[in-house]
């Protein structure tokens, strides 16, 4: 007999936090359908990584009950753990991922930009290198500030991760930022303006063809084109300020870069020094292009890597260097005698090659570019920027000058004044150590700040309490009523106003070393000591090697000029002098200098005469002549004892040399000069001499 048959069971679905769970409410049983893992409490951190699995089981089992139903048991997900544990170790797996990328792409982008450079533990410790790593430091720090003031911007940049857990690429786009590229700042016409500038044009030409006949519309019309040409102008410069402003950080930028590539490379280059102490000791010119080298070095690895990279080439090439250097000089130990030989066979052949004009002077071209110590500028622009200087030093005399007519109504002015005057060939060393090669132009920057370091100029006001006497009378009336005076003196205070004018001058021999470094200093000294091979550029004296001449039966013209026969003998009794010495330190000068102006300044010095004073000839003696009206040309036929004789060496123009007359005797004129030759002597020349370039007369009324 069959079964009877039986309803079926009342199955019904409801959703809880734990998934989706089937209730059999006819059999009072549930069970959970859904295949989504359950939440997990995860606040608790495990104390041993390999009890997780079952740590997560049990706070499973404790934290996802089923709905509270009357009656009804839950069925636990007995693999809940092990998904959850999967699904946790791959969003962990996921997320050091992205970690690791991230951390790439910094290190990436900081290692490709960063400009500063790693030292070691025994290069801190150097205190030779202390200085040179501080500024290094320094330089990075300010390029660092210049990069971010650099306008930024967010790109987005699309990057593929691996999932490890998972065995698939992903596609992740994020934003990343970046230096904003430098804008084109071009200026960009409107292709309507020149329609409207042919229309304006036209209109012009039209009011021009009318305005003769009308003086009020030609000047309306001039006053409009004034106002247009105004406005187009405003435009401009407002433009041109636009674009400087966009661009300001972008230069400063470049700039700080340049600035941490050259206190890198200095470091570098001390390193490579004391490290190898040989290529200390050689010459000045073998020191630069050492150096010289390791900045091409260094740039060339700069382009191609990164600063660490550049960094270690550098110390790997310096370090290559030097030991080919030492190897070279074991070298030459060793073999000394072969050395010997070759060198007295290239003697030989250069004195037999001396001969030939061709070879001597290719030789002599050779000698010069090895030795490089002669001037690198063009003689024009060396004597434009000396006489620029010299310009700069009269301006300083004229506020002298005009102190009192600047500065009035006090009681007393004081003055503390050096002399102003400088070496003209230490001035030119200065710049060609320090520029190379340059022009009036590029050099004015420099002259402004030698200039100020070497002279200083103070006004100060003092105000003492002084006394003076003064009577006074009182009058009085007694009991009787008579009138009584009584006189008097007091001593009464008052302020006295002192204006103290102080002149400081500091040679710019002493001034170089605070400012150059010691490659530019060791090639000043070379630029000084061989006065860059031209030392008649700035009026240095004459090259004239012959005796002292003789005086004696010399019958001498007097004019009708009235001279100074007590300076002429006071500077004859100078003649056998050599070097100068106390005449350019007369002057103020702490070492040698093309001194024939000197000695002239000193023997008018000597004759009670504060002026004229002058160290150069062609920037300062022939100006104080020529402004006060006491100049001779070449021909001149009244000259007397004690005037000034100048010379034209090159007949460039510019005076070369400088004597005092002596007299003459019709045909010839009879000097004294300092530094001809490097001594006093007396010498004579025809009245006609071409190289006679004129005369500063002197007045002795």
């Amino acid at each position: 007999m069959k079964d009877p048959l039986k309803p079926r069971d009342k199955v019904t679905q409801k959703m809880s936090r734990d998934g989706l769970i089937e209730v059999n409410e006819t059999k009072e049983t549930a069970e959970r359908i859904s295949r989504r893992e359950q939440e997990t409490d995860y606040t608790k951190q495990p104390e041993q990584p390999q009890d997780m699995a079952q740590q997560l089981h049990n706070q499973t089992s404790e934290t996802a009950p089923l709905p509270p139903t009357p009656g009804i048991a839950p069925k636990h997900d007995t693999v809940t753990a092990e998904r959850v544990m999967e699904h946790i170790g791959a969003a962990q797996t996921r997320q050091a991922s992205k970690k690791a990328v991230r951390k790439a792409q910094e290190e990436a982008t900081t290692s490709g930009r960063s400009s500063r450079l790693q030292f070691t533990d025994e290069e801190l410790s150097t205190p030779e290198l202390e200085k040179y790593i501080k500024n290094s430091d320094k330089a990075a720090d300010r390029l660092d500030a210049a990069r971010a003031a650099v306008p930024k911007e967010k790109v987005l940049v699309r990057s593929r991760t691996f999932d490890e857990a998972t065995g698939k690429g992903k596609t992740r786009l994020h934003f990343e930022e970046r230096e904003k590229p430098m804008p084109d700042l071009k200026h960009r016409k409107n292709p309507l303006s020149r329609p409207v500038q042919e229309a304006g044009v036209f209109v012009h030409n039209k009011i021009h063809e009318v305005e003769k006949d009308n003086s009020g519309v030609e000047g309306a019309h001039k006053t409009e084109e004034l106002t247009e040409g105004g406005a187009r102008y405003g435009a401009r410069k407002i433009r041109e300020g636009y674009h400087r402003h966009k661009l300001k950080p972008y230069r400063a930028a470049a700039k700080a870069e340049k600035a941490a590539a050259r206190a890198n490379v200095e470091f570098q280059y001390q390193k490579l020094l004391h490290d190898n102490p040989q290529i200390a000791a050689s010459n000045p010119l073998s020191r630069y292009w050492q150096k010289q080298q390791i900045k091409k070095q260094y740039a060339k690895a700069a382009r191609t890597g990164s600063i660490k990279t550049a960094a270690e080439n550098t110390r790997k090439a310096a370090k290559k260097a030097a030991e080919t250097t030492q190897k070279t000089a074991e070298f030459a130990a060793r073999h000394w005698k072969g050395i010997l030989l070759i060198i007295a066979a290239l003697l030989l052949f250069i004195m037999v090659s001396a001969g030939l004009s061709s070879c001597g002077a290719m030789f002599s071209g050779l000698l010069n570019g090895v030795i490089g110590t002669s001037y690198t500028s063009e003689d024009s622009d060396l004597v434009a920027v000396e006489n620029n200087y010299a310009a700069m030093e009269t301006e300083l005399q004229q506020r002298i000058d005009n102190i009192e007519r600047d500065y009035p109504g006090y009681d007393e002015y004081r003055y503390d004044l050096d002399n102003i005057g400088h070496n003209p060939h230490a001035l030119a060393s200065y710049l060609t150590a320090l520029l190379q090669s340059y022009t009036p132009q590029s050099a004015q920057a420099e002259l402004d700040r030698i200039f100020n370091l070497q002279y200083k100029l103070t006004v100060t006001e003092e105000v003492e309490i002084r006394y003076r006497t003064e009577t006074r009378t009182d009058t009085w009336t007694d009991e009787d009523g008579n009138t009584h005076k009584d006189t008097y003196t007091v001593e009464v205070p008052y302020e006295y106003y002192i204006l103290n004018v102080t002149l400081t001058n500091r040679d710019i021999a002493t001034i170089a070393p605070e400012v150059l470094n010691e490659e530019q200093l060791a090639m000043f000294r070379v630029y000084l000591e061989t006065s860059g091979n031209k030392p008649l550029l700035f009026g240095g004296g004459s090259a004239d090697t012959s005796a002292s001449e003789d005086l004696s039966g010399v019958q001498f013209v007097n004019g009708t000029r009235p001279g100074n026969p007590q300076l002429v003998e006071l500077a004859k009794a100078q003649v056998g002098n050599v070097g100068g010495a106390p005449y350019w330190s007369w002057y103020g000068f702490d070492s040698r200098v093309a001194w024939c102006a000197c000695f002239v300044s000193w023997c008018y010095g000597q004759a009670g005469l504060s002026e004229p004073r002058f160290a150069a000839c062609q920037s300062q003696g022939v100006p104080w002549f020529t402004s006060h009206g006491q100049w001779g040309a070449r021909g001149y036929e009244n000259i007397a004892p004690g005037d000034a004789i100048f010379f034209d060496w090159d007949l460039d123009g510019s005076a070369d040399h400088v004597g005092i007359v002596i007299g003459t005797d019709g045909s010839r004129v009879y000097t004294v000069e300092g530094n001809s030759g490097n001594a006093c002597k007396i010498k004579s020349y025809p009245l006609d001499y071409a190289c006679i370039k004129g005369y500063g007369l002197m007045n002795w009324n």
